[in-house]
């Protein structure tokens, strides 16, 4: 009697702990559960946008986007699926085993669609299109991709789209991005990423508690993204690349007054398209490939500048009052310094600062650098912009170093020897610069004492925006030290002696200045960096050429570039 007792309260209790739930569920939270349960039967099957274009500085479209015609299918009945994939490969001739793995690797649910094939040719969506009728499954959907209808052109400027790493999605899940979206990688598509994405929009869709399609609830169209103007100059760049054939390296053209980069060329360069294409077999090589033709050698590469770097010694050596335009040195082939040979590449005789820098007698500036001191040369170099980032709008740009003396005897506790100082005022030693950044030293020659920033952005959205990004600041050098320096750089070209007489038969008046860089193994780097024309300068260049030889070896390119320039009709 007992037992049967503790079994009725038993039963009750389940009962009633059954009932408390059932009206928990039904009146308490009633509301909660039947939003649930609406928003479970809803289902968004997106239609990617448009990404927003890159122009040049004319409208000229330098990356673009094409509609690609992908096949998908709706997986309402998943028994028809083998017969739709069998009816696929007959009409396109892929083969069944890789449109069932395409399947497989691209379901995620009953509701939404898989794409089994992407990018098929016009004739053959269609045919399909024709056919949908009779296989209500099948969808042939229109997908913007990545379009670059010159190509390789700039693509270390303009960068490439790739899907989403874990490093990017944590910094940029908060922004609404997530896995598996397709971003920018490098240049102009990380950078502004933000503007040229796209919004994708969609059909909204019921579903029943199979997941199965029922009917439209509504539809959002997508919006394409915002285009973004550069003030690359397409025909002047394709002249730069077009130079740099067969050579690692970089140039640089810029404007001396403001700051825009109207070409900016790294070679090797890379396809983009590889990444629109999924090609992974191209995308290995090109990241395991010795030659690094994935890096921008024009601002992330860092270099040595050899004598290019002697016009900082020159400035630093009159504005300090420690040599004139009327000093001479004689030049015997070398200078001992301590108990070491510094060399000079010629024996010059007496030079004075002109002809100094016309002939780039080493000498004469190892003189200069040991009179002003590291120190001075150091404060010089970081007043020319050399040891920082330019601010150039552009991911991965480099500080590059300029040796510090103080620092290095106060903070590491080595001793900074005349050795050092004397390496150091022709651009060797410890000194590193990039392309970009040795160009924008030329240009305070050009203009007369200012140092610009580089820019790349000219517009947004229609909307010029170069005015935010152009900052000019004086360098405050004497009038008469940047005319002894331009006369100089002018001498390097048309002097009788210049080691840039490659360029002095050129329609246009050029000034600048050579170097040869020494680096490891037998080679050495290749610089030439100058302006033109030299009475009402309209552009800058440098020419970087990575173990190309001797200075001239640059300057024979840069007249290549000018040379073309000029028959183009661009200068």
């Amino acid at each position: 009697m007992m037992r049967a007792r503790i079994f009725s309260v038993c039963v009750a209790a389940v009962f009633v702990f059954l009932g408390l739930n059932l009206f928990n569920m039904q009146v308490i939270q009633g509301r909660r559960y039947r939003d649930m349960s609406n928003k479970n039967c809803i289902r968004l099957i997106p239609q990617a946008g448009m990404r927003g274009s890159i122009l040049d500085r004319n409208g000229v479209v330098l990356v673009g986007s094409v509609l690609s015609y992908d096949v998908v299918v709706l997986p309402q009945e998943s028994a028809r699926v083998e017969q739709i994939l069998a009816f696929l490969s007959s009409i396109t001739g892929t083969g069944l085993p890789q449109l069932r793995k395409n399947y497989r690797k691209n379901y995620s649910s009953p509701s939404m669609p898989v794409p089994v094939i992407r990018d098929v040719d016009r004739q053959t969506a269609a045919k399909l299109e024709e056919m949908k009728l009779d296989i209500d499954s099948l969808i042939v959907q229109q997908t913007p991709v990545r379009s670059y209808p010159h190509g390789s052109l700039a693509s270390h400027v303009l960068g490439y789209l790739n899907e989403i790493d874990h490093w990017r999605l944590t910094k940029l899940q908060d922004y609404g991005y997530k896995t598996r979206d397709i971003v920018g990688f490098g240049g102009v598509e990380e950078k502004y990423d933000y503007y040229l994405r796209q919004e994708d929009g969609g059909l909204s869709v019921e579903v029943d508690h199979r997941g199965r399609f029922t009917r439209v609830l509504g539809f959002r169209p997508p919006l394409k993204g915002k285009d973004v103007q550069v003030t690359l100059d397409w025909r002047i760049q394709k002249i730069a690349e077009d130079a740099l054939a067969g050579f690692k390296g970089a140039v640089v053209i810029m404007d001396p007054f403001s700051g825009e980069v109207i070409a900016c060329a790294s070679a090797p360069d890379f396809d983009p398209s590889v990444f629109v294409k999924r090609n992974y077999s191209a995308m290995g090589p090109l990241f395991n490939d010795p030659n690094a033709p994935s890096m921008n050698r024009a601002i992330t590469g860092t270099y040595p500048p050899g004598s290019v770097f002697k016009m900082v010694g020159a400035a630093a050596g009159l504005e300090s009052g420690k040599i004139s335009s009327s000093t001479t040195h004689y030049c015997p082939g070398s200078l001992t310094v301590g108990s070491r040979e510094f060399k000079c590449w010629n024996t010059h005789g007496n030079m004075d600062l002109i002809q100094a820098i016309a002939q780039s007698c080493d000498v004469f500036f190892y003189k200069t650098g040991l009179a002003v001191g590291g120190q001075m040369i150091h404060d010089y170099a970081l007043r020319f912009g050399m040891g920082r980032p330019t601010g150039i709008e552009l991911p991965y740009e480099s500080a590059g170093n300029v040796p510090n003396p103080f620092w290095k005897r106060v903070y590491k506790f080595q001793r900074w020897y005349d050795g050092d100082t004397a390496n150091f005022v022709i651009g060797q030693g410890e000194l590193l610069t990039s392309p970009l950044q040795l160009c924008r030293f030329t240009a305070v020659f050009a203009n007369g004492g200012s140092l610009v920033t580089p820019y790349i952005i000219k517009a947004i959205d229609g909307r010029d925006v170069s005015a935010a990004h152009r900052k000019v600041s004086p360098v405050n050098l004497r009038r008469s030290t940047i005319e002894r320096i331009r006369e100089g750089m002018r001498q390097v070209v048309s002097g009788d002696a210049g080691t840039a007489r490659a360029l002095a038969a050129l329609r246009v008046s050029v000034a600048g200045k050579t170097g040869t860089a020494q680096t490891s193994g037998d080679k050495t780097h290749a610089w030439f960096s100058g302006f033109f024309p030299y009475e009402q300068p309209r552009y800058c260049i440098c020419v970087f050429l990575e173990r190309g030889g001797s200075g001239g070896t640059a300057s024979v390119v840069a007249r290549q570039i000018i040379e073309s320039m000029i028959q183009e009709g661009v200068l």
